[in-house]
């Protein structure tokens, strides 16, 4: 059904597509839902950090926007104990009230930075709710979700700047601020498709700036009238991410069986015309100039250096990302970073959110939890398994190995990628 919906729906525009993701119809049932807004830094300093690390990553010949700061939205999301699954939202509580009642009720003092998915021009945190719900119960913890920039309004790198904004508040407090500050060793970024983009090109953007500091000092930035420190966080939790905007690896037919993701075949910019598409000026994109592509902070898949990364937890299905995930995660495992691999037999994309009755789903949250308890206690190891869906063996496997293909036609592969979105969608500059 859902392959049927994604593939074969009558077309629809891109603006009516966000459009069905961004209605508050309440936070009803066992979960708090406070509403806040994070000021935007009156410095510039967090966004010519951005720019920079883009410009360092990039090959010189990539076009890219440079978006300004603003406020970031989001929600902080916890569980509300006590009620039944239909309880309407408290009424006469203010927001927040509402954030301290969810931060008293939560049972760790872990907090998640969540970055929703949606083909990075989809979806917000009201529609987001029910994983953020998920997060917060499994980790026993509170969610801060995050409601960052949408293509093709808001173009690379406007999402990135927003998740480290995010980020940088929920260690650094602005002015005003209902949390106290949280520790890095308490905090844990984690993000579903294109959440697990944007979560791993912050994370190579935290990567560039500890590399770029002067000796082995901690990076700082100006933000909110202090230089703050930029430490990282305790641990990266990836479901199904997309790591590979050029989409490379997706052309195999092997998964179709199981995934109900389109394959390149099938584009969003082929969308009717409407006040968000084609943009002004034209691309071949929603998220990004077509030049960019291949960057690593647009597609993670290209970033050649992860060490000192802290630990990293990969969920994912036989699903059309796998093959991307693997490549990463095998990048990673072999410079040293822990990474938790975790691979379901016979499961879509995003399968725990997908089918959420199922046992499956919950052992996969609760692999990601595991992930998070042992990330705050410094205890991850580098492992792997195949998960079999009817019976829940686990089978090992060597994190190390897990694709065979050379970092040299990776990147082969996403030049070519690159150039085929490129020459396909040129009609769209004319």
């Amino acid at each position: 059904m859902l392959r049927e919906l994604l593939g074969n729906a009558p077309p629809s525009t891109v603006s009516a597509q966000q459009a069905l993701f961004m209605r508050d119809t309440g936070a009803r049932g066992r979960i708090w839902v406070s509403r806040t807004t994070l000021p935007a830094p009156p410095e510039d300093d967090v966004r010519q950090q951005v720019l920079g690390a883009v410009a360092a990553l990039g090959s010189g010949g990539e076009r890219y926007a440079a978006p300004p700061l603003q406020d970031v939205g989001g929600e902080w999301v916890g569980v509300r104990h006590g009620v039944s699954s239909w309880a309407a939202e408290p009424t006469g509580l203010s927001e927040r009230a509402k954030f301290d009642s969810l931060t008293r009720e939560a049972e760790t003092d872990v907090t998640i930075l969540y970055i929703h998915g949606g083909a990075n021009y989809l979806m917000d945190p009201v529609s987001a709710r029910p994983v953020a719900l998920a997060y917060a119960t499994y980790a026993k913890s509170r969610v801060f979700s995050v409601r960052y920039r949408l293509a093709p309004q808001g173009p690379f790198p406007s999402a990135l700047l927003d998740a480290f904004v995010a980020y940088l508040s929920l260690l650094h407090p602005p002015p005003g601020s209902w949390h106290d500050a949280v520790p890095a060793s308490s905090l844990v970024i984690t993000g579903d498709s294109a959440g697990g983009n944007i979560s791993m090109s912050l994370l190579q953007l935290l990567l560039q700036l500890h590399r770029s500091a002067p000796g082995s000092t901690l990076p700082t930035v100006r933000f909110h009238g202090r230089d703050v420190g930029v430490p990282l966080p305790a641990g990266v939790g990836l479901n199904s991410p997309s790591l590979d905007l050029t989409r490379s690896m997706q052309w195999s037919e092997a998964f179709l069986q199981y995934d109900y993701l389109p394959t390149p075949k099938l584009s969003p910019v082929t969308s009717p015309p409407c006040a968000a598409w084609p943009a002004d000026p034209p691309r071949v994109h929603l998220y990004c100039e077509g030049s960019a592509l291949a960057h690593p902070l647009v597609s993670p898949m290209a970033a050649a250096a992860w060490e000192g990364a802290p630990p990293v937890f990969f969920v994912c299905g036989e699903e059309l990302l796998t093959d991307e995930a693997k490549t990463v995660a095998r990048r990673m495992a072999r410079q040293g970073v822990p990474v938790v691999w975790e691979q379901w037999e016979a499961m879509p994309h995003c399968f725990g959110m997908v089918l959420t009755w199922t046992e499956a789903s919950r052992v996969s949250y609760q692999g990601w939890a595991d992930f998070v308890r042992d990330a705050i206690r410094g205890r991850v190891e580098t492992k792997g398994c195949y998960v079999s869906v009817k019976t829940l063996k686990r089978k090992e496997v060597d994190v190390k190995t897990l694709t065979t293909i050379s970092d040299e036609d990776v990147l082969e592969g996403m030049a070519a990628g690159r150039r085929r979105i490129e020459d396909k969608f040129a009609y769209l500059l004319k």
